[in-house]
């Protein structure tokens, strides 16, 4: 009786096991390890109760824990452990090529840079939640993904149940969700119709039983393969769906990587399977973060072997703390990372972007601060305020490697935006908003004798004329000069005394030759050189061969600065310039 007793208890504890965890029933995962150890054990249990019994189904009882033993825990260390493939860890990113970073990231515009990172957008769609009772009370936020959506970046998170009696008394699912502007911190949506139709998220996260996500899918046919990094995104016309990555393991039990992706529909359960050619375009992210890491890291750990990694540590190199999504002007994502050298936390040698799709990975050698020195730099600016930095994210700015976030406040609010150059973390501009910033650290970087050539693509304007108006104001501490010209009446040009002496000697009537970028939609304008013609300084000898010197100094740096140019040119794109 106690036999039969503990043998239905086993198997019902088995059962409850497999429903709950849902073992990956193939090679390389410890699902059928574990399932034939655990029917082993029911199968012996009668040797237990009963010392003089021996059967046929004892001696198969024997054999699955055996199999168990070996397949769960000798062959893992046969095929995965380091030691013995080093080399297949080393190799499992792909081709990892040597890229220049001004040639393959272009400046961007600074209407498309991020100013909402995902604490804050979860904060906003909170808010905006609370605010309808009705729908505060019965759902929460699920977890935000950043996504583009046509041209614009957007954080997008489902409506989620608040408990099991939540669901419960839910017929239609989750009604909708929520949508953060990444570049405007006011614009945020609730979403509950797409083209007139209600949306219903049945088959989401917080679901139980058969409309949990994670067992509709491993029910409809996914028992044998590897599945994760849940994205909720939205298709280009806001259509709802669910991206999992397909993953295998490619060196024995470990060694993940993405092998495709299925899309499925929370509101009617369809599934879809894709290979990662083939994965519809708007889908943004296959290759999970977590998997990336590891394999930049085996990447730069083995670089000499298995050896060398654990004890000289000669060339080994180490991704930075934190990984970060950003954008391309190709409309790709791709994850970012910097790369330092053993032992050298404080600074990088350089930095890894890889495509989110396609796993193409490309290093920029390029040695700097490291993100968190970048975030410290950033935050000793405003210390005085207590301000904390954001993660910070990559951009190209005016042909200059720049990380770029956000100073918030302790209840989380941003407060001032950052630049931080990759290269001289001493060289930051802050702000109140983009454009100020942007200005102020253009000051920074000719203050600190670089030389800021703005892209080819930019269009510089120059213009001679009357001064007509001038001003100047402080804004955090420093000094902006403000002008109006006679033949530009509509615009008002504005920059610091870094650009010139004269600027601040500068009066009404003045003659003036200023160069500015020709965006005819801004009303305000960062000067980008000035000259007042009325003003001739007396200089000293000493003075001028001093500037003699700095302009000798000077030209070689443009000179330097465009052969690195020239050289991260393609062919194309030299043949193009030489016409």
């Amino acid at each position: 009786m106690l036999k039969n007793i503990l043998l239905v208890l086993l198997i019902a504890f088995i059962a409850l096991a497999f429903y709950v965890f849902m073992p990956v029933l193939a090679f390389g995962f410890y699902g059928i390890p574990y399932i034939a150890l655990f029917w082993g054990l029911v199968l012996l249990i009668p040797s237990f109760i009963d010392e003089t019994l021996f059967t046929k189904k004892v001696t198969v009882g024997s054999i699955l824990v055996y199999f168990g033993l070996i397949t769960g825990v000798i062959l893992p260390v046969i095929t995965s452990w380091s030691a013995f493939h080093s080399d297949s860890y080393r190799n499992l990113i792909g081709e990892v090529k040597t890229s220049h970073f001004t040639s393959d990231i272009t400046p961007i515009d600074l209407s498309k840079i991020r100013v909402v990172d995902k604490k804050l957008a979860a904060k906003l769609a909170d808010k905006k939640l609370g605010s309808i009772p009705a729908l505060g009370s019965m759902y929460k936020l699920g977890n935000f993904s950043i996504q583009k959506v046509k041209s614009d970046l957007y954080w997008v998170a489902p409506l989620e149940y608040r408990g099991f009696f939540k669901w419960l008394d839910s017929n239609n699912g989750t009604p909708g969700y929520l949508i953060v502007s990444a570049t405007n911190e006011r614009d945020v949506r609730l979403i509950q119709k797409v083209n007139g139709n209600k949306i219903g998220l049945k088959y989401i996260k917080s679901a139980y039983f058969s409309e949990n996500l994670d067992r509709h899918i491993y029910t409809s046919g996914y028992m044998t393969k590897g599945f994760t990094d849940f994205s909720f995104e939205i298709d280009d016309d806001m259509n709802p769906y669910y991206v999992v990555t397909l993953y295998e393991k490619k060196v024995g039990y470990e060694g993940e990587d993405a092998v495709g992706v299925i899309v499925v529909n929370p509101q009617n359960g369809e599934i879809k399977e894709y290979s990662i050619k083939d994965a519809p375009k708007w889908i943004d992210r296959i290759q999970p973060e977590d998997f990336i890491k590891t394999q930049l890291n085996d990447w730069g750990l083995y670089v000499n072997g298995w050896l060398n990694a654990h004890f000289a540590q000669e060339g080994v190199l180490t991704v930075t703390p934190g990984m970060s999504l950003v954008y391309g002007d190709d409309g790709q994502s791709y994850w970012y990372t910097g790369i330092s050298s053993a032992g050298k936390d404080n600074s990088t040698v350089g930095f890894v972007l890889v495509n989110t799709r396609t796993k193409e990975a490309h290093y920029y050698k390029l040695s700097g601060a490291t993100e968190t020195k970048a975030m410290a730099s950033a935050e000793g600016m405003v210390q005085n305020m207590g301000y904390k930095a954001t993660f910070p994210i990559l951009y190209n700015l005016a042909g200059i490697p720049t990380y770029v976030m956000t100073l918030k406040d302790n209840e989380g609010l941003v407060k001032m935006i950052a630049m931080v150059s990759v290269e001289n973390y001493s060289i930051v501009g802050v702000g109140k908003d983009l454009k100020s910033t942007l200005r102020n650290y253009k000051a920074s970087l000719k203050s600190k004798g670089n030389v800021v050539v703005m892209d080819n693509d930019i269009d510089m304007k120059k213009i001679t004329s009357i001064v007509t108006r001038f001003s100047s104001d402080t804004k955090d501490g420093n000094s902006y000069y403000y002008l109006q010209l006679k033949d530009n009446p509509y615009k008002v040009f504005v920059s610091t005394s870094s650009i010139s002496d004269t600027l601040v000697l500068t009066k009404v009537g003045d003659r003036v030759s200023i160069t500015y970028e020709n965006d005819t939609d801004t009303g305000v304008v960062d000067m980008n050189s000035f000259k007042n013609l009325e003003i001739n300084l007396i200089k000293t000898k000493n003075q001028m061969d001093l500037e003699k010197s700095m302009k000798k100094i000077g030209e070689r740096k443009i000179s330097t600065d465009l052969d690195k140019r020239w050289e991260n040119l393609s062919d194309k794109e030299k043949q193009k310039l030489l016409k």
